[in-house]
């Protein structure tokens, strides 16, 4: 007869066995989980098993009883489905401010969520390219430190590295040292990035945290208020600011007509939000009125559009994008 030591651990064990070795393409009989147990050093007899796992129903775990194709039991709904640790291993791969080591163990994490039946087929679709990943194993460190920063409005010392070209093909690692009010943390281009004011200066700027080496929080040292550096009044708006920037150029945020041909609407939709201020529309073109920080990023963003998009004001953004496109023809003249 099992122990009371026994008794205490099955329910857990039961717990382990549905969510490892079962999916609805693998049930398990009450006869096969109590081998499992066995096997584990915990005796259990065949009728014991059905009150535990009425005990893992209330406890609102998705205990699916099934008779075909085989009869048994199985874990239906978990925290996580295949299709959803798709996506998230996805974005992981994708990401090249996490190191390849780094995102290994993560993606291995979020797998003992699957059965071994399911994991399986899963390390079949998930590769992780070494190629656009970063060496520094230590950005957990540093994100943990910049949250810190963040949530105790104060400033931080960061030691930020840059990779520079020397004459002929001499690569060197430049090093500076800045004290920066740090405001939110942000994931685009496929970079994470710190936005943040260096003391030095009246604006916003963006740090690639992958190449932050070392952070020292300054407890005693609040940050700068973010007013003086932004449009924003309070608190950082991360998600209106992520909208008006531009392949990670900062800059001064201004109201900007644009002209742009109907097959752009979907683009401009993705990036400003469906809730657009169109102010004009023909068969051919619509014109946006749309908040944007204008910079070197945002007349590249648009001349990669051709002549379907068309800043139409203010004139000085026009002019902007007026001398960005000569500059980059004369480099083409022959």
């Amino acid at each position: 007869m099992p122990g009371r030591a026994d008794s205490k651990l099955k329910t857990l064990y039961l717990c382990d066995i549905l969510r490892e070795k079962t999916d609805e393409d693998h049930p398990m009989s009450a006869a096969d989980i109590c081998k499992e147990l066995d096997d584990r050093g915990v005796g259990a007899e065949r009728k014991s098993i059905y009150a535990n796992l009425e005990v893992l129903r209330q406890y609102n775990l998705d205990v699916v009883k099934t008779s075909t194709p085989k009869k048994g039991f199985f874990l239906g709904d978990r925290e996580f489905q295949p299709v959803e640790l798709r996506l998230i291993s996805d974005a992981i791969q994708s990401a090249s401010f996490i190191s390849q080591s780094n995102s290994r163990k993560l993606i291995e994490k979020f797998e003992k969520n699957l059965s071994i039946y399911q994991r399986e087929n899963f390390r079949k679709q998930v590769y992780v390219d070494q190629k656009n990943k970063t060496d520094n194993d230590a950005i957990y460190y540093r994100i943990d430190e910049l949250a810190a920063a963040i949530d105790k409005k104060c400033r931080a010392r960061v030691t930020y590295e840059r990779r520079r070209l020397e004459e002929g093909t001499a690569v060197r690692n430049e090093t500076r040292i800045m004290t920066v009010s740090p405001y939110a943390m942000m994931w685009f281009n496929d970079h994470y990035y710190l936005i943040c004011n260096n003391a030095k200066y009246d604006n916003l700027m963006h740090l690639r945290i992958e190449r932050i080496k070392r952070v020292d929080v300054l407890e005693h040292e609040p940050v700068r208020p973010v007013e003086e550096v932004s449009e924003y009044t309070e608190r950082f708006d991360t998600a209106d600011y992520s909208n008006k920037i531009f392949e990670g150029f900062s800059g001064t945020v201004e109201s900007v007509e644009l002209r742009c041909a109907h097959e752009l609407y979907e683009t401009i939709a993705d990036h400003f939000g469906n809730k657009l201020a169109i102010i004009d529309a023909n068969d051919d073109t619509f014109t946006v009125r749309v908040d944007v920080a204008t910079s070197e990023g945002f007349a590249g963003w648009v001349l990669k559009f051709g002549t379907k998009m068309q800043v139409i004001s203010p004139r000085h953004v026009r002019e902007m994008v007026r001398e960005t496109a000569e500059a980059v023809a004369r480099q083409y003249a022959l």
